[in-house]
């Protein structure tokens, strides 16, 4: 196990939103558990109910759903990043997504009920509960964001926002991976790279 203050000081970006007591902030960041796990490793199956929370200290995991038959992927998480399927962890629903990671990871998981413990001692108004799980799974923008995408750009704009929002994930995701975020084929991403790649040459 290590130290509270090593565990402590990952989660400061957490905990600068809220002024929380030192004693609670010490009992909820024990409430995690450590976990060293491979790359393909499935941490929450599409139709299954979330009843954990995942810190990655390191590595990457990636969002995706079964489209009639298709794996399609639609969010990528890196390092210093909290997720879990929010719905599911909140209201007890079957998750409408999976959750795998893409590479070797160290996680920090949590279950729901010591989350739900701590925000009982810390807030008394439902209202600031929801504040702050809304605020460890800053996603809603990013689904959003991403939504518009497709209705308003290219396939190749796609990429190049990528590139340039998010240049890890063109670093470390595999092609494929990437092919389904864009809504594309790995045949179509190729072209689309070989097009820019040639414009740059000109």
């Amino acid at each position: 196990m290590r130290p509270f203050f090593f565990i402590s000081g990952m989660f400061e970006h957490i905990k600068d939103r809220f002024p929380f007591p030192k004693e609670k902030w010490r009992k909820f960041v024990s409430g995690f558990e450590r976990m060293e796990v491979p790359a393909k490793t499935l941490l929450l199956q599409e139709g299954e109910i979330s009843c954990n929370a995942y810190y990655i200290e390191k590595g990457m995991a990636r969002a995706w759903y079964n489209n009639d038959g298709k794996d399609v992927t639609f969010q990528f998480f890196l390092e210093n990043t909290m997720f879990s399927s929010l719905e599911s962890f909140k209201k007890g629903s079957p998750s409408m997504v999976s959750f795998e990671t893409i590479e070797p990871c160290i996680l920090y998981k949590i279950s729901r009920s010591d989350v739900e413990a701590f925000l009982e001692e810390v807030y008394e108004k439902p209202e600031l509960r929801n504040l702050f799980m809304d605020a460890l799974f800053e996603r809603i923008f990013d689904y959003m964001k991403h939504f518009f995408s497709f209705i308003k750009d290219t396939p190749q704009q796609r990429y190049l926002n990528l590139v340039k929002q998010k240049p890890e994930i063109i670093k470390r995701v595999p092609q494929h991976y990437i092919a389904s975020y864009l809504g594309i084929t790995t045949v179509h991403l190729s072209r689309i790279k070989s097009k820019i790649l040639k414009e740059r040459l000109e």
